[in-house]
C-alpha cells in the first residue's frame, strides 16, 4: 500500500476549557476520496483546518508529503481584496503558465471571470471558490461543504468534476448523494475520536448503527460489574488486606472509566404542533405570469396544492424559486393570472437566508422573543433551557449572540423557532442547509407524519427522494412543469417523455378526458364538438364561490363555540350536536370545494378548445 501524503496523527484541541479533539487521526493515500462525517459541533471542520495547515492542535503530529500540493476549500470562502472572480482564481496558483485553466474553470462553472467579488451571490461565491481549488490541480483537495449554496446542475457536474480527478479527496458535505457517489471511505469523527471505514458512504448508517450498539451492551457490562464489586464492599469483605485493598482499587478504577466514559450525543427532538384542519385546497395558480424585466420567471402556470401534498420545487439559482414560493403563498403578486389560497391555513416559514435570526440577539431570547424564560411551544409553555436541549444546545448557550453560532447551529435554531409555532403548512426554503445527516433523518421523520401541507425548496436530491411526493421543475424560459414522486421519479419520467418526444403533462392540469388515449375514447367523445359549459354546469359555478363562502363562515363559528372550555360541563348535548355539525359542513365545504375545481377545469378545457 502507499505511504500516505496526508496524515494525522493523535490530534487533540481544547476550545474554550472543553475538549474538542482528542485522539482523531487521518490518513489519506494517493487519490484516495474519504468522507469526513459526524454530528454539527464534532470538529470536522476544525480537523479540516488542522489538515490544510491553517490550525494548530495541541498537540499529535501532522505530516504532508513533501512536494505535494494542497488546497482548501473552506465553508465560508473570502474573495475581498480582489478586483475580478479572475483575479481570485488565478491567485490559487502556483504556475503562472497555467492562468488558461482559471478561465476555463470558471467558464465550466458559468461564470465569465469578469464579475466583481463584492456583488456575487452565495452560489456565485461557492462556485467562484470551487474553480480556484480546482483549476490548481492539487494532489490533495480539502472540501468543507462544497454544495452550500449550489444548484443542482452545478452539485452534477462537481460530483463528475471529482470523480474524473486523481487528485486524494477529503470532503464533508451533507450532501447524502454526493458522498454516496464520489467516497470510498468514511472518517467519523465522534466525541472528539475518529472511526474508519473502507467502503463508501452508502455502508456508513447501517455500520454506525452497529458500533452505537456495541458500545452500549459494553457500557452495561461495566455497569453490572461495578454493581457486583459494590456488592461485594458492603457484604463480603474479609480479613485478607492485599486482596480487599485490590478489588477497592479495581472497584475505584471501574467507577473512574464510568464516570469518563462519554457517551453518543442525543438526537434532536422535532415535533410539529398542529393548528387546526385545513381546507383541502391550500393553494391554486390560474395561468400566472410574472417576470422581472424582460426576464420570464413564471408563465401561463397552472397548479393547485392539495391538503397533505409534499411539493418540492426544483431548478437552477436564479431560475425564481424563492420568487414562485412568494406567489403560491400570496406573498406577492402576478402579473398576469389568480392565486387562490385556502381557507384556515395557519402558515410557518423556514427562509434560506435565516433573515429572522438577529446576529445580536442571544439565543435565548431568539426563542422566547425576548420575553423572559418560557417558550410558548404550540399550546405549552416550555422553559426556554429545556427546549434548547430539545435541539441540542447546551444551558450555557442561551446567553451565546446567534452570530457566534456554527452554521448548523443556526439551522437548528430556526428549526426550533418555527417548529415552536402552531402550523397546518410549512414553507421550506433550502432547509438542509448545514444540518448535519442525523437532524436531516430526524426532519424527514418528522415531515413524514406532519398532518399538514409542505412546499420546499430544495438542491438536496436525496431529501426530495425522501420527502416530495410531487416534483415541480423549471424548465427554462419561465416554463414550470410538474411531476409525481421524488427528485429520481422525475428525472425517470423526463427521460421517458426525451425518448418518446412526447411533452410532459402536469398531473394537476390533466383531465379525465385528457388522460384517456384515442383508442379509450368513444365514438361520442371523438367526434364532440367543442362548446361551453351547460346552463345547469355554468350556473353551479356562478353559485359555487358564495356557498363555499358561507360554509367557511359557518365552519368558523362552529369552532368559536365549541372553543368554550365549559361548554361540554354545561351542556353535553349541545355540545355533541355542535361536533356534528361541525363534521357535516367540513364535508359539505370539501364537496363544494372539489365541484368548483372540477367546473373551472372543464371551462378552462372546453375554452382552449374552441382558440384552437
Amino acid at each position: 500500500m502507499a505511504p500516505p501524503v496526508l496524515a494525522l496523527q493523535d490530534i487533540t484541541l481544547t476550545l474554550g476549557g472543553k475538549p474538542l479533539l482528542g485522539g482523531a487521526e487521518l490518513s489519506v493515500a494517493p487519490g484516495e476520496k474519504i468522507c469526513l462525517v459526524g454530528r454539527n459541533g464534532s470538529g470536522k471542520s476544525t480537523l479540516l483546518k488542522i489538515a490544510a495547515g491553517m490550525l494548530q492542535a495541541d498537540s499529535g503530529t501532522r505530516f504532508l508529503q513533501p512536494g505535494c500540493a494542497l488546497q482548501y476549500l473552506p465553508q465560508e470562502p473570502d474573495l475581498s481584496g480582489h478586483a475580478t472572480t479572475l483575479d481570485y482564481v488565478q491567485a490559487g496558483l502556483t504556475d503562472p503558465t497555467q492562468d488558461w485553466r482559471a478561465t476555463a474553470m470558471l467558464s465550466a462553472l458559468g461564470m465569465t471571470g469578469e464579475e466583481n467579488p463584492a456583488h456575487l451571490s452565495g452560489g456565485e461565491a461557492r462556485r467562484c471558490a470551487l474553480a480556484r481549488v480546482l483549476a490548481a490541480e492539487p494532489d490533495v483537495l480539502l472540501l468543507d461543504e462544497p454544495t452550500n449554496h449550489l444548484d443542482v446542475p452545478a452539485i452534477e457536474w462537481l460530483e463528475r468534476e471529482l470523480l474524473s480527478l486523481r487528485t486524494a479527496i477529503v470532503i464533508i458535505s451533507h450532501d447524502r448523494r454526493m458522498l454516496e457517489t464520489v467516497s470510498k471511505s468514511v472518517v467519523w469523527l465522534d466525541r472528539g475520536t475518529s472511526r474508519r471505514l473502507d467502503q463508501s458512504f452508502a455502508k456508513f448508517e447501517a455500520w454506525r448503527e452497529d458500533v452505537l450498539e456495541q458500545e452500549e451492551r459494553d457500557l452495561h457490562k461495566l455497569d453490572r460489574q461495578i454493581a457486583r464489586e459494590e456488592d461485594w464492599m458492603r457484604y463480603g469483605v474479609t480479613a485478607r488486606r492485599k486482596r480487599n485493598v485490590r478489588r477497592v482499587a479495581e472497584l475505584a478504577a471501574l467507577r473512574t472509566t464510568r464516570r469518563e466514559t462519554v457517551r453518543a450525543q442525543g438526537n434532536v427532538t422535532l415535533t410539529s404542533h398542529a393548528a387546526g384542519t385545513s381546507g383541502k385546497l391550500i393553494t391554486v395558480a390560474e395561468n400566472i405570469s410574472k417576470s422581472w424585466g424582460e426576464r420570464p420567471i413564471v408563465r401561463n402556470l397552472d397548479l393547485r396544492v392539495l391538503r397533505g401534498d409534499r411539493l418540492g420545487i426544483v431548478g437552477p439559482n436564479g431560475a425564481g424559486k424563492t420568487t414562485l414560493l412568494r406567489l403560491l403563498t400570496g406573498a406577492d403578486q402576478p402579473d398576469s393570472g389568480t392565486v387562490t389560497t385556502g381557507a384556515s391555513l395557519s402558515m410557518v416559514t423556514l427562509d434560506q437566508q435565516r433573515q429572522t435570526l438577529s446576529p445580536d440577539t442571544t439565543l435565548s431570547d431568539t426563542l422566547t422573543g425576548g420575553s423572559g424564560d418560557i417558550v410558548q411551544v404550540g399550546s405549552e409553555k416550555r422553559h426556554v433551557i429545556g427546549y434548547m436541549k430539545d435541539f441540542l444546545f447546551r444551558p450555557e448557550q442561551a446567553r451565546t449572540p446567534v452570530g457566534n453560532l456554527s452554521g448548523g447551529e443556526r439551522g437548528r435554531l430556526m428549526l426550533a423557532c418555527a417548529l415552536a409555532k402552531p402550523s397546518n403548512l410549512l414553507i421550506l426554503d433550502e432547509p438542509t442547509n448545514d444540518l448535519d445527516i442525523e437532524t436531516l433523518d430526524l426532519l424527514q421523520d418528522m415531515l413524514a407524519a406532519y398532518d399538514g401541507t409542505v412546499i420546499l425548496v430544495s438542491h438536496d436530491r436525496d431529501f426530495l427522494d425522501r420527502v416530495a411526493t410531487s416534483v415541480l421543475v423549471a424548465e427554462g424560459n419561465g416554463s414550470w412543469v410538474e411531476y409525481a414522486g421524488g427528485y429520481s421519479d422525475m428525472l425517470a419520467l423526463r427521460n421517458s417523455f426525451t425518448q418518446a418526444s412526447e411533452p410532459p403533462v402536469s398531473r394537476q392540469t390533466q383531465t379525465p378526458a385528457a388522460a384517456a388515449t384515442p383508442a379509450q375514447a368513444t365514438p361520442a367523445q371523438r367526434s364532440a364538438p367543442r362548446k361551453k359549459l351547460s346552463y345547469k354546469d355554468q350556473h353551479a359555478l356562478d353559485r359555487l364561490p358564495e356557498e363555499i363562502a358561507a360554509l367557511e363562515t359557518r365552519i368558523s363559528t362552529l369552532r368559536e363555540t365549541l372553543a368554550d372550555p365549559g361548554l361540554y360541563t354545561k351542556d353535553p348535548k349541545k355540545f355533541t350536536s355542535l361536533t356534528d355539525q361541525l363534521t357535516t359542513t367540513e364535508e359539505n365545504l370539501t364537496r363544494a370545494e372539489e365541484q368548483w375545481l372540477e367546473l373551472e377545469m372543464k371551462k378552462e378545457t372546453l375554452a382552449s378548445g374552441d382558440q384552437g
